[in-house]
């Protein structure tokens, strides 16, 4: 298969996810893509924010039809344990009346999972999936479990119940490529959804991708060339968001407690190289970078005291980055 085929063969895949996505989810097509693009590479788990009702977990579900993996749902509650997730030895008994111990998968031993309001969990069972999200392997009783392939953790949370939750740590937030903000829909599109969901009427989406193929697909835009002007200016927009160094712009010096990993950096990268294969070029560019910088970097600024007193959101802070940092 040549270049062109292979570019192709992905514009046409992705368009087609899009579209039988669509036929349940109205709107929000820029989620849609920013966790198209996710699960287009390796341990591209996301994390869905919005407010309760915007259809968060009905896309996760949709995505595993449309894409014929493995799916399983995880309620995240405060009395929830890392064994209910990842698993556990139970006693069990073979022909001969002999009792050993038997290994019973938990539900993350699935191609897509959801992890539904994750932050009501307490912070001991949020820990299970790190293993898992950056290693796609649990640890049970010294024994290493691996995770089957493809292996996506999409997650979601409100942002407007504080009471009774914990927030992600810094670590378990970086294992996410993306944070997605879930936003309320337009008139036009509140009025199609009134429609569609009022009527006898269910629709029915067709599989498009199974896990290998997605597998292989992805792998395509790992081997796209990215320009040394390109890369300096990833690593950039990634070293603007540390505070304290020298020329970094103020409001990241006034505003920001910690700045992005270079996983930021690698996010920026990878995304990048997909969404100009989507575009249907070979290039990745500035303005390419641009485009993801907010769902790969938003959820890597750690903000402190005086940010959160003032109301002033990571995303902002972005804005004055991307408008510092020269091309």
């Amino acid at each position: 298969m040549t270049a062109l085929t292979a570019v192709d063969q992905l514009q046409r895949t992705v368009q087609s996810i899009e579209r039988e996505v669509a036929k349940v989810m109205v709107g929000q097509s820029q989620v849609v893509r920013g966790v198209v693009i996710a699960l287009l590479v390796a341990r591209g788990h996301c994390l869905l924010e919005g407010v309760p009702g915007l259809g968060k977990t009905l896309l996760v579900r949709v995505l595993a039809e449309v894409l014929d993996l493995t799916f399983s749902r995880i309620q995240f509650t405060p009395d929830l344990m890392p064994a209910d997730i990842v698993g556990t030895n139970i006693i069990a008994e073979d022909a001969n009346g002999e009792k050993f111990f038997r290994f019973e998968p938990g539900p993350i031993f699935a191609n897509l999972v959801l992890a539904d309001e994750i932050n009501r969990a307490t912070p001991k069972t949020q820990s299970a999936l790190l293993e898992a999200m950056q290693e796609q392997t649990v640890s049970v009783a010294k024994t290493i479990h691996q995770l089957p392939r493809p292996f996506f953790v999409l997650a979601t949370q409100n942002p407007m119940e504080m009471e009774g939750t914990y927030p992600l740590p810094e670590a378990q937030l970086d294992r996410f490529f993306f944070k997605l903000q879930v936003n309320y829909p337009t008139p036009e599109e509140l009025n199609e959804i009134l429609i569609r969901t009022t009527g006898n009427v269910a629709p029915r989406v067709e599989k498009v991708i199974d896990g290998p193929a997605l597998i292989q697909t992805g792998e395509l835009a790992r081997e796209l060339p990215v320009h040394q002007n390109v890369l300096d200016y990833a690593s950039r927009l990634v070293l603007a968001t540390h505070p304290g160094r020298k020329g970094v712009p103020k409001i990241s010096d006034d505003y920001i407690r910690y700045g992005s990993s270079p996983r930021g950096g690698q996010t920026l990268i990878l995304a990048a190289k997909i969404r100009a294969l989507l575009e249907g070029r070979y290039n990745v560019t500035h303005d390419d970078i641009r485009a993801v910088a907010y769902p790969a970097l938003r959820h890597r600024i750690i903000l402190n005291l005086q940010a959160d007193m003032e109301g002033v959101t990571a995303d902002r802070i972005l804005d004055e980055i991307i408008q510092h940092v020269p091309d």
